[in-house]
């Protein structure tokens, strides 16, 4: 299986490359971001740029793939629903048009948010946004897409936040969402679970279309044993 990893640099992004360096069946493993990741592998290329709305210099780098992860994800908070829109909506939609029209035989998996809104109509700004990114996702012509929530997600193989905000307030909480999956494991799910689900998933197909945290979870020991 040859993938396309989008925002490989960030926490849940490491975990799945990890994953998939780490995984005999994944044979190419394509990172998309904005800066390089800093590992070296030998089933591993990167293309690093700044423009994510505009695909069309990038055909040859993005045609071949049979699955892409799709990590990228900024936080709402401070932002109007123009510019939240822009960076969530806008972004992942030119990206994946275009992996759909050089794929379509691809499986697109997609990382969403616990309590993302499929309505579009709820009170949360965020929520009503991936909401609408999961809806035009679902209805592009790949051969499969799938909506993962993970919600909690506690980092570990030295997965570090990339964002240093992000890495100051997990160095506080990080003890405690460890503590929540021992006690709760289907409600806090690893950056390793999370690849695991992904590769799985891609390879396997899943009944439903959009995956809560729980389902993560139960994917990722099915992967685990076999």
């Amino acid at each position: 299986m040859r993938v396309v990893i989008f925002g490989a640099t960030g926490m849940v992004g490491q975990g799945v490359l990890r994953e998939c360096l780490r995984d005999e069946q994944v044979t190419r493993v394509l990172t998309v971001g904005r800066r390089p990741t800093g590992i070296s592998h030998p089933k591993l290329a990167e293309l690093v740029r700044r423009d994510f709305y505009d695909w069309s210099d990038a055909d040859d780098a993005l045609a071949g793939y049979d699955a892409c992860f799709f990590t990228l994800g900024v936080s709402a908070a401070g932002m109007s629903e123009a510019d939240y829109t822009r960076m969530t909506y806008d972004l992942t939609l030119a990206s994946a048009t275009t992996l759909a029209r050089l794929n379509p035989g691809m499986t697109f998996i997609y990382v969403s948010g616990a309590g993302t809104d499929s309505t579009e109509r709820g009170r949360m700004m965020w929520a009503r946004v991936k909401g609408r990114t999961e809806n035009a996702l679902l209805r592009l012509p790949f051969k499969a897409a799938y909506m993962f929530r993970p919600g909690m997600i506690e980092a570990v193989d030295g997965v570090r936040p990339s964002n240093a905000l992000y890495r100051r307030s997990y160095a506080v909480l990080g003890p405690v969402i460890g503590l929540a999956r021992r006690l709760f494991p289907n409600q806090v799910v690893t950056t390793a679970e999370v690849g695991r689900a992904m590769i799985r998933v891609a390879r396997a197909g899943h009944p439903r279309p959009v995956l809560e945290r729980g389902d993560i979870a139960a994917v990722a020991r099915e992967a685990s044993s076999g």
